[in-house]
């Protein structure tokens, strides 16, 4: 790789004098050990990863998905990095370095909420609709957020200072959610993956996006040795590599955790899959009425995903391909796994030990890269026969976990209780006689906020347009910053902590608050 490349992939925002001692000699290590030394990561051993373990009892958090993450993802580039045909592309693309890869895996998760994705759209909702932020807010964003603003362990008090190679590797969907690039990726005839908008929600920007604009100009500066190498709304090779760890650990590792507590059970899984694969050709000239209308019976839902996916990625989507990957995931998953009830024995363990290492080796060995790839995908891409198997489990993971009554009742719950928490928050920061005794981290927040959203009224007023359609000023400003530092600070909490909270602001417990109680 040229020394100007490395260099440029090296450089740090901070020129600040007093930068902590290093342990690791190299600088993609040094932000590896920030990272992981940051309270933010400390906190995602508290934070749900699909399922809230006070309700459902799983065993899995963002903390051991991120280091799970971490581990599939240096995996991907050991094994990328050994292949003769990769490493002239991999050169071409900006390099893949496995330290860069490893920080950006253990970072990715850092800014996600209470109770896992429930809260991003919980706050997401309320960051539009109550504050008026056009941004919103993203589990991604906020990660970019805490990595380059909220954190305070960078010499200079701002973020953890990251290089920039690091930085870029984080940025999964390198857009904001309305305005940058130019033209933006969700106008493009096939939108990027997470780019477009969502089908209920027209004029509302991208679903997915990972920088806020009061992040771009550190997005734009960590993108800049990248520049002519890849495509503005591309991935960098270090970025689609976390990405593929993420999908790879999220299809695999949390079927772990639904299978011991028997969440997932055969019987209904079995149907499910058998059902289709016994059926396909009659299931495949229902008309989509007839389909929706029979969705509650065995195999239907599998069609609907089979025609979802010939829909939004026809660039990989295959019938064979798919066939291949249902019976496989019956024979490993349903017919070995799921066949025998989890009942903590040795054996037991043994066999999702099995089955975890066998898929994860398989998936791994399914990656290559490509120097020109299609819209939807990255440089770094699953072999068609390993993308089949992944959303066949991803489907699987879905149907009969995420979509269970019982767990939308407890999200229900929880939902209301993050309303409820920001409503209460909002209003102690808008009470000028209490303006004193506000936590002091949200104090600062809103204060780091105020000072944002000025300077981009100053630099760039069109990125603050909301749903009014007008450019926000004097107290109209002010409240886009206090909405920004409500979000930012219960998007810091556990999920322990945010139901605690409430129950301090509610007058529900006794027990005493203080600000060592968050980040």
């Amino acid at each position: 790789m040229a020394g100007d490349l490395v260099d440029r992939r090296e450089a740090r925002r901070s020129a600040a004098a007093g930068a902590p001692a290093e342990l690791a000699a190299s600088p993609y290590r040094a932000d590896r050990d920030r990272i992981v030394a940051s309270p933010f990561f400390a906190r995602l051993g508290g934070v749900t990863q699909v399922v809230s373990a006070s309700g459902s009892g799983l065993l899995h958090n963002r903390l051991t998905h991120s280091l799970k993450v971490a581990m599939v993802a240096r995996g991907i580039v050991e094994r990328i990095a050994g292949s003769a045909e990769a490493g002239p592309v991999l050169d071409k693309l900006g390099g893949c370095d496995p330290d860069v890869v490893e920080a950006a895996a253990l970072a990715h998760d850092l800014g996600h909420p209470p109770f896992g994705h429930l809260g991003e759209r919980v706050l997401d909702r309320l960051a539009r609709r109550r504050f008026q932020l056009p941004d919103g807010f993203e589990g991604n964003a906020q990660s970019f957020r805490i990595v380059t603003e909220t954190d305070t362990r960078g010499p200079d008090g701002r973020g953890l200072d990251l290089t920039a190679a690091v930085r870029a590797a984080m940025l999964k969907y390198p857009w904001t959610r309305l305005s940058y690039p130019r033209p933006h990726p969700r106008t493009m005839p096939v939108p990027p993956r997470g780019a477009a908008e969502p089908p209920d929600e027209p004029g509302s920007g991208s679903s997915k996006f990972s920088a806020y604009v009061t992040e771009l100009d550190d997005m734009v500066a960590a993108r800049e040795p990248f520049a002519g190498r890849i495509a503005g709304w591309q991935q960098t090779v270090e970025a689609a590599v976390m990405d593929t760890a993420d999908d790879i650990a999220y299809a695999i590792h949390d079927l772990e955790d639904f299978h011991r507590i028997g969440v997932l059970q055969h019987a209904a899984v079995a149907a499910e899959l058998s059902r289709w694969l016994a059926h396909a050709l009659e299931l495949a000239e229902l008309s989509d009425a007839e389909l929706a209308a029979q969705a509650r019976r065995p195999g239907r839902s599998l069609e609907a995903l089979r025609r979802r996916l010939h829909r939004r990625d026809a660039w990989v989507a295959d019938d064979e391909a798919f066939v291949a990957a249902v019976a496989t995931v019956r024979a490993e998953l349903v017919d070995e796994l799921l066949a025998t009830p989890f009942d903590g024995s040795v054996e037991a363990e043994q066999a999702i030990g099995r089955f975890s290492a066998r898929w994860t080796a398989r998936l791994v060995d399914g990656i290559g890269v490509v120097l020109d790839p299609p819209t939807r995908s990255g440089h770094v891409l699953l072999a068609p026969a390993r993308w089949h198997e992944v959303q066949v489990l991803k489907f699987v993971h879905k149907r009969f976990v995420l979509l269970r009554p019982d767990l939308a009742l407890h999200q229900r719950g929880q939902a209301r209780l993050l309303t409820r928490l920001v409503e209460a928050l909002d209003q102690w920061l808008g009470d000028r006689d209490e303006a004193d005794r506000l936590p002091r981290r949200l104090h600062d927040l809103a204060a780091l906020a105020e000072a944002e959203y000025a300077g981009l009224a100053a630099a760039a007023p069109q990125a603050l347009i909301g749903a009014t359609g007008e450019i926000p000023s004097g107290a109209a400003l002010r409240e886009l910053a206090h909405g920004r530092a409500v979000i930012d600070f219960v998007a810091s909490l556990t999920d322990s902590q945010a139901t605690t909270l409430l129950d301090a602001l509610s007058g529900r417990t006794s027990q005493p608050w203080s600000d060592a109680f968050v980040l």
